[in-house]
């Protein structure tokens, strides 16, 4: 395993970060570990190699670097409080700007991937994932948010206003019991990702979406198309065309039986004329 520190600078200043992957088997594909209020650690260290040790590119960055050098924190009142005060430099915006500097540094190791990435959020993370899923749909595969809050917050850029920007597959942790994540909050990120649809259609619609998961895997699979957005434009073309393919044979098995009615009408209206013409009285 790979485990390395390394200085990248951003348009705010020199952010540490911490990269762990693979010695052989790369490019990897890169996961943007990110860390909660505590900040850096050795157990974060440790789940972050964890996970690299899956086939991973994982870069762990100090996200308190706006405000403070690299440094650990340790639980005593004095580090609380500025832990508190450094989690107020840490945004939405922010984490999207740190991305860009992260992806362009690991652009230049031929250990990483350039391809889809993944994130990982915890607890005040766990809201950044879902910004860099919102603000980088085309580059984002997949995030998990593991005991966050502050999904719903009463702004216009609110993060479950936003979720139709995401293209990605989302994962939430949810805590127990969490101020900052209220049973309130999770029902209204329930409803945000919910389909409407009559209670009546629901199995439908289901089956409906188990077909079309089933169609775009297969388009997946064919390795001829990349990108969520060209599978999902395939996969409407394929049944799209099917469809019209239908409607046509519908349309010529109409106009057939169409013209079987009219023959048996003819044939119909003929034996009823011969036997008028057989039963009427002779003048």
């Amino acid at each position: 395993m790979i485990e390395e520190r390394v200085e990248i600078e951003t348009k705010d200043g020199t952010m540490t970060t911490f990269i762990f992957h693979p010695e052989e088997g790369g490019p990897h594909p890169v996961v943007l570990y990110l860390m909660d209020a505590p900040s850096i650690r050795p157990a974060l260290c440790d789940m972050a190699s964890r996970l690299a040790t899956a086939g991973y590119y994982v870069m762990l960055p100090f996200l308190f670097y706006r405000g403070s050098e690299y440094r650990e924190f340790g639980m005593s009142d004095e580090d609380m409080h500025a832990r508190r005060d450094m989690m107020r430099t840490v945004s939405r915006g922010g984490i999207v700007t740190d991305a860009e500097a992260l992806l362009e540094h690991a652009g230049k190791d031929p250990a990483a991937s350039d391809g889809k990435i993944g994130a990982v959020g915890f607890c005040m993370s766990g809201r950044l994932t879902l910004a860099l899923a919102q603000a980088m749909p085309e580059r984002v595969g997949a995030v998990a948010a593991i005991h966050g809050g502050g999904y719903v917050v009463d702004r216009e850029d609110s993060p479950h206003l936003q979720v139709d920007k995401i293209e990605g597959e989302v994962y939430f942790g949810w805590a127990d019991e969490d101020p900052g994540a209220p049973k309130e909050h999770i029902e209204i990120m329930d409803k945000a990702y919910m389909v409407s649809c009559p209670a009546e259609e629901r199995d439908s619609l289901i089956e409906a979406a188990r077909r079309l998961n089933e169609r775009m895997r297969q388009v997946r699979d064919s390795g001829k198309v990349l990108g969520t957005e060209r599978m999902a434009v395939i996969t409407a073309l394929n049944i799209i065309h099917e469809l019209t393919q239908r409607e046509r044979l519908d349309a010529d098995a109409a106009r057939t039986l169409d013209a079987d009615v009219k023959r048996i009408e003819s044939k119909v209206e003929r034996a009823l004329a011969g036997r008028r013409l057989t039963t009427e009285p002779l003048d």
